[in-house]
């Protein structure tokens, strides 16, 4: 019964605000919490760091997720209308959509005025690639390619978590995934970001695979010859990337948009049936606008029948 209250107050809100300044978002202080602990451990072995970033990752779960769950169930007893206005509200923290498309279409709006240093710099924030070098046409493929695998990382995996375990399940999520983008990278934390980049493969196996599918169905609003080339790119390249899960909604997107997506010397996605220009990633916002809208229905639905069963 909760997501079916939450969730569409949650939707109204990012839809009407997007993300609040750091100061009021959750995921500000995760950054904190898993910043100033994990250089303690830079120093240390393989192993140690192994152990000091799996602990610290861990440690940041519990500190966000205990105090939080006390305070709903608090609130689910002693206020309900409360608890869910306010559930509601701390929910929209956690999933993104119009920051999603701000930022993507705020990019194409550099490259459309040839401001292709402004554009490599908002880059870096999205991608873990090297910017500095990279052409229009792969500035354009590197936001495409931001877009769709953010609809994973932030707005199909954070609700996934929420509807199986409520709280504890989207902030424990979202505090993997932020310890993964920060310390989950191969180079000076490698073994310290290790924990987190390997539990952060696991939880994203299945909303990837379902992000990939929530973009075959957006492609099908489109046209049938859409969904099934966002279906078939998917199925060929999904696994062309060094991540076991990024590669499936980033192929689905290119496929359903009719171009090929590339990181040089890493893989290429997609077939180039279409010529690549910064229209394609105003086309992509807009599958990841029906994309999430699909998503927001499947999780109603799935909360509409716990509700029937309880």
């Amino acid at each position: 019964m909760d997501i079916l209250l939450m969730l569409p107050i949650a939707v109204a809100i990012d839809l009407m605000f997007g993300d609040p300044k750091n100061a009021l978002h959750p995921v500000y202080y995760m950054g904190h919490v898993i910043g100033f602990w994990i250089k303690l451990g830079a120093k240390w072995g393989k192993f140690w760091q192994y152990i000091w970033g799996m602990l610290v990752t861990l440690f940041t779960i519990v500190l966000l997720t205990v105090p939080f769950f006390f305070i709903f169930w608090w609130l689910r007893e002693a206020a309900y209308p409360l608890y869910i206005i306010l559930g509601g509200l701390f929910l929209s923290l956690f999933f993104s959509v119009r920051q999603l498309k701000n930022t993507a279409l705020a990019i194409k709006k550099m490259l459309d005025e040839t401001s292709l240093e402004q554009a490599r710099f908002e880059l870096r924030a999205l991608v873990s690639r090297n910017t500095s070098k990279l052409n229009k046409k792969q500035l354009s493929s590197a936001a495409v390619e931001s877009v769709a695998e953010s609809l994973c990382d932030s707005v199909v995996a954070p609700l996934f978590f929420f509807c199986l375990l409520g709280f504890p399940g989207i902030i424990a999520y979202r505090a993997v995934n932020t310890a993964d983008s920060m310390i989950g990278y191969h180079g000076q934390y490698e073994y310290l970001g290790k924990f987190a980049a390997v539990t952060d493969d696991v939880l994203n196996f299945i909303p990837a695979r379902l992000a990939m599918l929530c973009i075959v169905g957006a492609a099908y609003l489109y046209s049938q010859s859409s969904a099934k080339k966002a279906w078939q790119i998917a199925m060929r390249d999904g696994k062309s990337t060094s991540s076991p899960n990024a590669g499936y909604p980033m192929a689905s997107m290119a496929g359903a948009l009719g171009v090929q997506l590339e990181k040089i010397d890493h893989y290429k996605l997609g077939d180039e049936k279409c010529e690549f220009d910064t229209a394609v990633i105003t086309k992509s916002t807009k599958l990841l606008y029906i994309s999430s809208f699909i998503w927001f229905a499947v999780c109603l639905v799935f909360g509409g029948i716990l509700f029937a069963l309880s």
